[in-house]
């Protein structure tokens, strides 16, 4: 009878083991955690040209990044003020990076180039300006997906409108997410704050 029963058992172990190794999908999957991005740094976007650029270029730096658009009411006073942090901190370890984004009302109609024209002369933006982008949606760029995922935001993590902005401190974490309607210079003290400054 022992005999018998340990036949059985080694008929279900073989079985088991034939499962997960036809099926590796049922064991967890530490890969896939080791692969999850811990910060911002862990991505790699295209730039306005369409070149890779990787975020942790910005290593150790404080960032703001916002989705853009040129023809937003949001869009003059938010560039006005954009420009302002940049000039008084990029020199502190500060960077802002927008990604335009034209799902919102289709305030964003034009080709990276048009686009680059447009943010360079008109709003004089220095900052860098990354390849236009879906912030929601099925085809959510992936570090939006992860800007959503660490500060969700009223009535769920979708980005409501233009000029939503996240601030991330030295490490790549997000610390904080502002409304559209939030002034960039309403910001400054916890950019200050993050900088080791005020």
């Amino acid at each position: 009878m022992i005999h018998f029963t340990n036949s059985i058992s080694l008929v279900f172990l073989g079985f088991a083991i034939l499962a997960l190794y036809s099926y590796p999908s049922l064991l967890p999957s530490r890969k896939m955690a080791e692969e999850s991005p811990k910060s911002v740094y862990d991505f790699t976007v295209k730039d306005i040209h369409g070149n890779d650029t990787s975020l942790s270029e910005y290593s150790g730096k404080v960032l703001l990044i916002v989705n853009v658009a040129s023809k937003c009411g949001l869009t003059h006073s938010n560039y006005k003020e954009l420009n302002v942090l940049y000039e008084k901190y990029k020199n502190q370890g500060f960077e802002i990076l927008a990604f335009p984004c034209n799902q919102f009302a289709g305030q964003e109609p034009g080709s990276n180039e048009e686009i680059q024209d447009t943010v360079c002369t008109i709003f004089k933006a220095e900052f860098p300006i990354f390849d236009k982008i879906d912030v929601n949606g099925k085809n959510t760029a992936p570090v939006y997906k992860f800007l959503k995922s660490e500060k969700g935001g009223f009535f769920g993590d979708a980005i409501k409108w233009n000029f939503t902005k996240f601030l991330v401190n030295k490490e790549g974490k997000v610390v904080e997410r502002y409304a559209p309607t939030t002034s960039p210079l309403k910001i400054e003290k916890d950019i200050q704050n993050l900088l080791g400054s005020s």
